[in-house]
């Protein structure tokens, strides 16, 4: 074989070793992207630089795979349910505690999956791997439960928030919390209200807050 020979097959296993590993790089950012969804965008921003991002979702996987999660019983299922009902009905005369159950609710379920949730931020990057479709309405709940404990929040921000805490509480849960209709307190007397399922990955936006709160047509926002 020449040199010129030699050369080439040189420069041709180069060119293969390149795609190869270009492909390799690109199958794994499909799966990171196909994992996480909007989140891999999100992080990209945070970071600044896909491979940081890249390496910070690798490393949320590591975390994820060495955690101890288990399914619920469906006596939990049932309970977490119930208890999901009634922050619905709380709504309507204390919305700003009702967000506040649906949280401290919602972190309870958190920590029954097997999720830590001492730091918030931690509890979300752990989240974020196996409900990454959901995560968006947890933060967005935060925020406004956060404002609404510094008297900042609306009665439509907190019904808002209602809608985001059920979104990540029913993909969590495995199922809609709410499957009947249950009767929503309007003042001194009782209207009758059908709650309706909420699919773990819907869009709040599109979604009829009365019938996901159960409360009245005509609250207004404060």
């Amino acid at each position: 074989m020449s040199a010129g020979q030699i050369i080439v097959l040189v420069i041709v296993l180069l060119v293969i070793a390149a795609v190869a590993v270009f492909a390799v790089r690109a199958a794994r950012r499909r799966k990171l992207q196909n994992t996480f969804g909007p989140e891999y965008d999100r992080v990209v921003a945070d970071t600044g630089s896909r491979a940081d991002a890249e390496k910070e979702l690798r490393d949320r996987e590591r975390r994820h795979a060495e955690l101890e999660l288990k399914e619920l019983t469906p006596e939990s299922k049932a309970r977490y349910s119930a208890a999901w009902e009634e922050v619905q009905i709380q709504f309507v005369d204390n919305p700003e505690q009702a967000v506040s159950t649906a949280d401290d609710l919602t972190t309870r379920l958190i920590a029954e999956r097997g999720y830590p949730t001492g730091d918030y931020d931690d509890q979300v990057a752990n989240l974020s791997v196996a409900h990454a479709k959901t995560l968006g309405h947890y933060r967005d709940a935060h925020d406004i439960s956060t404002r609404s404990k510094n008297g900042e929040a609306t009665t439509e921000d907190l019904r808002q928030a209602l809608v985001h805490y059920r979104a990540l509480f029913a993909d969590l849960l495995g199922e809609s919390p709410v499957s009947t209709d249950h009767a929503t307190p309007t003042g001194s007397s009782t209207t009758t209200s059908t709650t309706t399922a909420v699919p773990a990955q819907t869009d709040a936006k599109t979604v009829n807050n009365n019938d996901v709160t159960g409360t009245r047509p005509d609250a207004t926002s404060r």
